[in-house]
């Protein structure tokens, strides 16, 4: 991992709807920073928006400027289910390829972590 930005989030404006703490949605950022590139852009959807939803999974959308291979993709999702202590699904995307129904869904009612819109 390496140690150019070791928090990237600010856990004084952290929002609570995410139902991740800080330290996980930094984990998230350093493994997909890591294994898509710098520039790679990660976004959660899913049941972890919904603060009345208990359990579940972490879903993440990965946009980065190349595709991401599937054992890349694999990787992240084993690193970080290890890190997380929880399942973990990866959707990945390449920035401006046109998007498929359900990457179209996900990314509208999808939050991005670690800053933005």
């Amino acid at each position: 991992m390496t140690n150019a930005e070791p928090l990237f989030v600010d856990t004084n404006v952290l929002d609570t709807t995410l139902r991740l703490c800080a330290r996980e949605i930094n984990d998230i950022l350093a493994a997909t920073a890591d294994i898509a590139g710098p520039d790679a852009t990660v976004w959660l959807f899913g049941s972890r928006l919904d603060d009345a939803a208990r359990g579940g999974d972490v879903d993440l959308l990965v946009e980065a400027p190349d595709d991401l291979p599937p054992l890349a993709r694999a990787r992240l999702k084993l690193l970080l289910e290890a890190r997380l202590g929880l399942p973990v699904d990866v959707l990945a995307l390449r920035r401006g390829a046109p998007l498929r129904p359900f990457e179209a869904v996900a990314k509208a009612r999808a939050r991005r972590l670690g800053g933005g819109a």
